[in-house]
């Protein structure tokens, strides 16, 4: 009877635990969308067969697509200063990837290969021309796959701060399976992608990895970028998807095999970044570089006139 007991006690405990936490991750979830940061009445939509991908259109000339970072916060946002300067020499498209900022999030597992057929599915139906390239952080290698999947849809190339072609390369492991299953399950998993996509998480992965002067990230970005994190259905599906390695694809044979002109960027304060910059050149010699002063991961955000005349300079 004792057994019994605490058997029931324990149920009651773990069933009001849960509800509880069910509660905290709703709140947590309308509090962080609330603001409305990230309503564009300018916006557009494409729609797209795994789901509504929302972008922008700005200026005249030969198209440019913008391409963000691929992280669970990261959005079309992260180019608001390069557009204004941008719309005036090209037709400036930007993008916020299927799972990111105002675009559909759908429960799904997603792949370099879901988004290398996004991004070759976008400029048939919405550019209708070649165009020029610019991709940021690890959608880079998206970029890079893109183009060799579909080199008639492509000109030129820059890629800014591109993962390393070993970071590239990884595969997800048992280690990552089992936390991608804990991801996501739906009140365990929900809560700790709420731990590591609150408003600290972001400001601490901003002011320390992302801009070369901390004091440069203001509340309003971050409030931007929480927000990202938080809306559409589900959220942390890529989050676990990046985390686990589900989005990382060995593009050493792509570099081998591109023909088109590929500029790398790299942030003068990024950690080893003329090394990464080599790595890349050994399999692509013509790849050419330059460095921004007084940035890191985000020069567009950061030293955006910088960009714009090295953009100016190699999109002739």
């Amino acid at each position: 009877m004792k057994t019994k007991n605490k058997l029931l006690t324990l149920l009651i405990l773990s069933a009001s635990a849960a509800t509880a936490t069910a509660v905290i991750n709703k709140c947590i979830k309308i509090s962080a969308v609330s603001k409305n940061l990230l309503t564009d009445a300018k916006s557009l939509c494409y729609k797209w067969r795994f789901g509504n991908i929302h972008y922008t259109k700005a200026g005249t000339g030969k198209p440019l697509l913008l391409i963000h970072d691929l992280t669970a916060y990261s959005n079309g946002y992260e180019w608001n200063q390069m557009i204004n300067s941008l719309k005036d020499h090209y037709t400036v498209y930007t993008i916020d990837l299927l799972g990111c900022g105002r675009s559909e999030k759908p429960d799904l597992t997603y792949t370099n290969y879901l988004y290398v057929q996004m991004i070759s599915d976008f400029i048939k139906s919405e550019i209708g021309h070649r165009t020029n390239v610019i991709a940021s952080g690890s959608s880079s290698a998206l970029a890079a796959m893109a183009c060799n999947n579909a080199p008639e849809l492509f000109d030129k190339i820059m890629l800014i701060n591109p993962d390393s072609l070993l970071a590239c390369s990884q595969i997800p492991n048992k280690h990552g399976k089992l936390y991608k299953f804990i991801l996501d399950l739906p009140i365990l998993g929900t809560l700790l992608y709420h731990i590591a996509t609150s408003k600290q998480a972001i400001m601490e992965e901003l002011t320390t990895n992302y801009y070369y002067n901390p004091y440069s990230v203001k509340s309003s970005l971050i409030d931007i970028y929480y927000e990202s994190a938080h809306l559409g259905e589900s959220p942390k599906s890529l989050y676990a998807s990046v985390k686990c390695n589900y989005t990382k694809c060995n593009i050493i044979n792509a570099l081998k095999k591109i023909n088109n002109s590929i500029y790398i960027i790299g942030g003068s304060e990024m950690e080893n970044i003329e090394e990464l910059i080599r790595e890349y050149q050994i399999y692509n010699p013509a790849i050419e570089s330059s460095l921004i002063s007084s940035s890191k991961y985000l020069p567009q955000m950061e030293n955006p006139s910088e960009l714009f005349n090295i953009i100016q300079m190699f999109f002739v």
